[in-house]
């Protein structure tokens, strides 16, 4: 065991994680319901949001997909504590660009940004955009180069680079983070490459929901290899379903598993696009779950007490921060707070926490819906 526990949610940026036709959890990808979801998380005492990253809706293709980057900038500016982490895929913006923008948001967030670093899955975004998709190897190897030049430029470093895939000449950015060197790496991946370029660049290693066993090897693995620096931590996706009984617990799961099943046609149309290489998509195959990245599989079901005492366990394995999945997410992110947060040693929000936040954001927010 590391540092402190840390709690996040994944913002709801194509719709809701589990099952997308439940009568209590409306399709809703907008930007208010995201704003409104991240400001309600940070008055609620989360400590992140995960934005994950699509041009298009990966699941059904005329849905709405919120635009990550240029909503994690106006997140930035309408909160004031919890960190914004934003997914990246490489092959979709320059390294200067990308660089660019996150420092901004670093210095709108006054040091609370972070990216996430992705290896794509989905081919047609890609393909249907004209852009190479390379393979899963290749696509590493490009992601490599990538971010060797992105560290360095988030720095505020002179960078010049003679690669494969970018020539840079005498480029510096400004201005640097206000607050410290850089903005943080997150890396999310499970494969022989994406461990090497977590160990070699990440602060944080994004694992995809599984079984405690499974993260111990994982983590195991990870801390006997050579690094420069500080040492990695690790993050957890997790879907959660916690009631006041084990029995209460299993019907919910019971009960979103149904309605997932009536989203079958859907994930199979979506598995036909994806690239069957990547290593999260075959763990996936191995059990059944409901939510995105690994959902139930990490065992986040059952009682608050047993609950909790997971967390704890994971927690001992190396896990410092849990990036939580719930539907419906307003009712369970408002739950898990109240119920969980005082097991895991932290304070229960105040009374009326997310309704003071909100009256507190109200300018901002009138500013933007008139």
């Amino acid at each position: 065991m590391s540092s402190r526990l840390r709690f996040g949610v994944w913002s709801p940026v194509h719709g809701p994680r589990a099952a997308w036709q439940d009568p209590e959890e409306p399709f809703n990808a907008s930007w208010e319901h995201n704003r409104d979801i991240v400001l309600a998380a940070e008055a609620l005492g989360y400590d992140s949001t995960l934005v994950a990253l699509h041009t298009v809706n990966p699941y059904v293709a005329d849905k709405d997909q919120l635009e990550a980057w240029t909503a994690s900038a106006a997140l930035a500016a309408l909160t004031s504590r919890i960190e914004i982490i934003t997914a990246i895929k490489p092959y979709l913006y320059h390294p200067v660009v990308l660089a660019k923008m996150a420092l901004q948001i670093e210095n709108i967030s006054r040091g609370r940004f972070g990216f996430n670093l992705v290896n794509a899955w989905n081919r047609a975004e890609f393909e249907k955009a004209g852009i190479p998709f390379g393979e899963h190897d290749a696509r590493y190897a490009y992601g490599r180069e990538w971010i060797e030049v992105v560290e360095r430029l988030i720095r505020g470093e002179r960078v010049s680079h003679q690669g494969e895939n970018f020539h840079i000449s005498d480029y510096q950015l400004t201005p640097k983070s206000p607050v410290r060197d850089r903005p943080r790496i997150y890396l999310g991946g499970e494969s022989e490459p994406a461990r090497a370029l977590a160990v070699d660049f990440a602060d944080t290693f994004f694992l995809n929901g599984q079984p405690l066993e499974d993260v111990q090897a994982f983590i195991s693995d990870i801390r006997r290899r050579p690094r420069k620096g500080e040492p990695i931590s690790f993050g957890l996706a997790a879907f959660v379903i916690a009631r006041e009984t084990e029995r209460e617990a299993q019907e919910n799961y019971r009960h979103l598993a149904a309605l997932a099943e009536k989203d079958a046609g859907m994930r199979a149309e979506v598995a036909s696009r994806t690239d069957r290489n990547v290593v999260m998509v075959r763990n996936f195959a191995k059990s059944a779950r409901i939510g995105s990245n690994g959902g139930t599989a990490a065992g986040l079901v059952g009682s608050y007490d047993q609950v909790a005492e997971r967390i704890w366990a994971f927690h001992k394995a190396g896990i410092d921060l849990f990036m939580l999945q719930f539907q419906p997410l307003h009712t369970e992110l408002a739950r898990f707070a109240h119920e969980l947060f005082p097991r895991l040693g932290r304070e229960a929000p105040a009374p009326g926490a997310v309704q003071a936040q909100r009256a507190e954001a109200r300018p901002a927010l009138h500013s933007i819906n008139p």
